[in-house]
């Protein structure tokens, strides 16, 4: 994308969150980000990053970032309208989807550590597809352990093995 083109959908996907923020009634500060420090798949100069700061932004992110997911599709939907492009927008509030990375990423390392100890498979809690897909990702190249998803929908969870010999 031209840097002219990713400027113009920056400020669109800003103005978009600021105007729902307004109409949420949620006092808070929208800053773009240069790059993206951890999402994956995707070049990191293709992915616009918005951070929303504030004081007590929690009703931004709700329960295991349920809002904060559907507040981004809805950014999402309204810059594709307005720009007739499909643009991957993160949105993140006080870093917290940095903060759920690295956790995320530590449960997988610790859970592993117990499948290979216990030689017996576990069964994360149900979790959204990108954060299962940060589980699969972090135990990728583990040679001790595999990893699959299992369930549908809302109950789908990311199963831990120890790898067949």
């Amino acid at each position: 994308m031209e840097p002219e083109e990713r400027s113009e959908i920056t400020e669109v996907a800003k103005e978009a969150l600021e105007s729902l923020l307004v109409r949420l009634g949620v006092e808070a500060s929208v800053v773009s980000e240069a790059e993206p420090p951890f999402e994956q798949g995707t070049e990191a100069s293709e992915v616009i990053t918005i951070n929303v700061t504030g004081d007590d932004l929690g009703i931004l992110i709700g329960r295991r970032g349920q809002t904060l997911a559907a507040l981004q599709h809805v950014v999402r939907l309204i810059v594709a309208h307005q720009m007739k492009a499909r643009v991957p927008i993160v949105i993140d509030v006080e870093g917290y989807k940095q903060r759920r990375y690295s956790a995320l990423q530590a449960l997988a390392w610790r859970m592993a550590e117990q499948v290979k100890e216990r030689e017996k498979q576990f069964a994360l809690e149900p979790m959204p597809a990108y954060e299962r897909r940060i589980i699969h990702l972090t135990l990728a190249d583990d040679p001790d352990v595999t990893t699959e998803s299992t369930g549908v929908g809302e109950v789908r969870k990311v199963v831990i093995m120890p790898r067949e010999p």
